[in-house]
């Protein structure tokens, strides 16, 4: 909806409710200043984000103002020395929380002087708006309606924000609760020079300061503030909890904004009276945050605002305000309808603190025990945010979350409208708040068991990437190394066979002719032997009649016939040899065979001498055949060798690739 639309006219939200007030009390009297005190305990945690970083160590002398925690990322804020004195621990402290639990703090002693550091204003309407929030980011402010958000990170540095409407939260609806009040009624035209300033950063074309209607003072000073400028106050009816920033921006301009967007995605943002007043006091006078209005109230002597330095003791602010009466009980930090607890009565004052209750049993009687829920439907009467709380009850208490979140639980803004009029006294709020932690740490465990599920696939799947790499590495290496040996034994094989044809090719048709001459000398020699062993023994069947014939003829016959056996064992050794030339069987040593040859040759001669036969000259021709055959077999043994020693060498080539 076009915010232009909108002006001076008041959109009702459903439910809310109209407690005890009990603002009087604090607004009888003006602003005081409270004094120092003896120690400042400063939380580093005072603000929406991360922790600032320290900048100082234990015994350093600071000044008013001076840095002594830097922010840390986007969403952090800084922390500054509220007064000139000595840092004298950083240590775990109580811290006001509801878990009750310590944190780190910074002590600082005061020393009495209040020494500011050496501070000017900025020159912000001719000052470039980016160096302005960056300026910002070390100022400390956060949002000092409650929420301690940051404020440097609502405010857009390049003015395309899309932001056209800037809204005021001066509603300040909940009980007791006056600061605001009394900021507005003292200091109008501080609040409007800073919301001059946001304005300007934000490059917002209008601003609305919502306001309840049971501030006629504020209403009265803020009007008068603004007379010259476009700016407009809006009146709007005193209902809690119409100073919710969302209740507020409804009541004005009609915009429903869902709990999972901010405002400026419908171009709307909103700052708190106390904020912008904290923009002035950086940009027109230098100051950062160190201080803040806090209502002191309840049940204390005299109820009262005071400007409050941050780390101040909550006792200290106590006795400024005549001190709590006997009957106190406990003190509770903001309103009665969200504010809660404080674990111990020396906590610090911190960004957060716009309140301070000291409660009694006359004041915030002890809740009586819950009763069980008689479905009266007040609670869904009187939800501003137009919920069925009774259901998200039930859905709470028998941790049913998942259809607690489908009811919109986290709608719910906490306001604790449905437990104040409950009849049956059921804490609801807390059974929400309960819901919420919940639902919050089962979906932050779902976050990181998804982050853990996906950095465990990615490790799988790197591992799997880096295992196929490798593989394949090793196959192209295997293969290089193959194709290398492939080529080496080729290249071997080559040679060898080249080496071995070349000598079969010298020695081959040599060797076949030689022994093939050898054999049919050695089948002459073998027929002749047998022609003449059966010539032999054909004479001596004839000459047996007649052995008393002749002894010459009979010597005759022996001689004969001891020729024809030399002449047949000589035929035989050479049929042999040829036999072994023929099949290629050559003795390992060549000489040897050749000598083993004659000395056989030799016997044979000297068995025939022996027994009175005369060597016969064997013909130039067998003699020419034996010396041919005898070279051939040498030949043959030569390139067999040859060609074993190439198989070898091959062989060992291999087996080395």
């Amino acid at each position: 909806m076009n915010a232009l639309v909108s002006l001076g006219k008041i959109f009702k939200f459903n439910g809310g409710v109209h407690p005890p007030e009990n603002k009087a009390q604090s607004t009888q009297l003006p602003i005081a200043k409270l004094s120092l005190p003896a120690s400042l305990v400063l939380p580093l945690r005072q603000h929406v984000g991360n922790i600032p970083k320290v900048k100082v160590s234990v015994g350093d002398h600071v000044l008013k103002g001076q840095l002594l925690a830097e922010a840390e990322g986007m969403v952090s804020a800084a922390i500054h020395a509220p007064t000139s004195g000595t840092i004298t621990a950083i240590a775990e402290a109580i811290i006001p929380h509801p878990s009750g639990l310590p944190d780190h703090c910074i002590t600082l002693q005061p020393d009495g002087l209040d020494t500011w550091i050496d501070h000017h204003g900025i020159d912000w309407r001719n000052t470039d708006k980016r160096t302005l929030v960056n300026s910002l980011r070390l100022s400390g402010i956060v949002g000092l309606g409650g929420a301690t958000f940051p404020t440097h990170v609502k405010l857009n540095a390049d003015g395309r924000s899309g932001v056209h409407t800037l809204v005021i939260n001066a509603a300040e609806c909940e009980p007791y609760i006056t600061c605001d009040d009394m900021l507005m009624r003292e200091r109008a035209t501080e609040i409007v020079q800073g919301i001059a300033i946001a304005q300007h950063l934000l490059g917002a074309t209008q601003v609305l300061i919502g306001i309840e209607d049971n501030k006629p003072e504020a209403i009265a000073a803020m009007q008068q503030a603004i007379a010259n400028s476009t700016m407009q106050v809006v009146v709007v009816p005193t209902l809690y909890p119409s100073g919710d920033a969302r209740r507020l921006v409804h009541l004005l301009l009609g915009e429903e904004i869902p709990y999972n967007k901010r405002a400026t995605e419908v171009g709307i943002q909103v700052f708190n009276v106390a904020t912008v007043l904290a923009l002035h006091r950086f940009f027109d006078i230098g100051e950062p945050s160190i201080s803040r209005i806090v209502s002191m109230t309840g049940n204390v002597s005299q109820p009262r605002n005071f400007e409050v330095l941050f780390g101040t003791p909550l006792m200290h602010l106590v006795d400024a305000a005549g001190g709590a009466k006997p009957d106190t009980t406990h003190f509770i930090m903001g309103g009665p309808m969200m504010g809660f607890n404080l674990p111990e009565a020396n906590v610090p004052i911190t960004k957060a603190a716009n309140c301070i209750i000291a409660a009694s049993p006359n004041l915030f009687a002890p809740p009586p025990p819950a009763m069980p829920c008689i479905r009266c439907a007040r609670c869904a009467d009187a939800c501003p945010v137009s919920l069925q709380p009774q259901e998200l009850y039930w859905f709470a208490k028998s941790d049913n979350f998942e259809k607690a979140r489908d009811y919109k639980l986290f709608d719910c803004i906490e306001c604790g409208a449905c437990s104040y009029v409950c009849p049956s006294d059921i804490p609801l709020v807390q059974y929400y708040r309960y819901a919420k932690s919940e639902i919050i740490a089962a979906d932050k465990a779902k976050e990181a068991a998804d982050l853990a599920r996906e950095r465990n696939e990615a490790r799988l799947a790197r591992i799997e990437r880096e295992k196929l790499e490798r593989a394949q590495k090793h196959a192209e290496r295997a293969q290089a190394a193959k194709t290398d040996a492939n080529k080496d034994l080729n290249t071997g094989n080559q040679q060898a066979v080249r080496s071995e044809t070349s000598e079969a090719t010298q020695a081959t048709p040599a060797d076949a002719n030689d022994a093939k001459k050898v054999a049919i000398a050695a089948a002459i020699e073998r027929a002749k032997a047998q022609k003449l062993n059966s010539t032999a023994e054909l004479k001596s069947d004839v000459a047996k009649p007649a052995q008393a014939s002749t002894e010459s003829q009979t010597d005759a016959s022996a001689d004969e016939a001891k020729k024809a056996a030399i002449a047949a064992a000589i035929a035989r050794a050479k049929a042999q040899k040829a036999a072994a030339l023929q099949s290629g069987v050559a003795p390992k040593n060549v000489e040897a065979a050749s000598t083993s040859v004659q000395q056989e040759i030799a016997e044979i001669d000297a068995r025939r001498q022996a027994v009175g036969i005369t060597p016969v000259e064997q013909p130039p021709q067998a003699q020419a055949d034996k010396q041919a055959a005898i070279a051939a077999a040498i030949a043959r043994a030569k390139a067999q060798k040859a060609a074993a020693e190439a198989a070898k060498a091959a062989e060992t080539s291999e087996k080395k690739d």
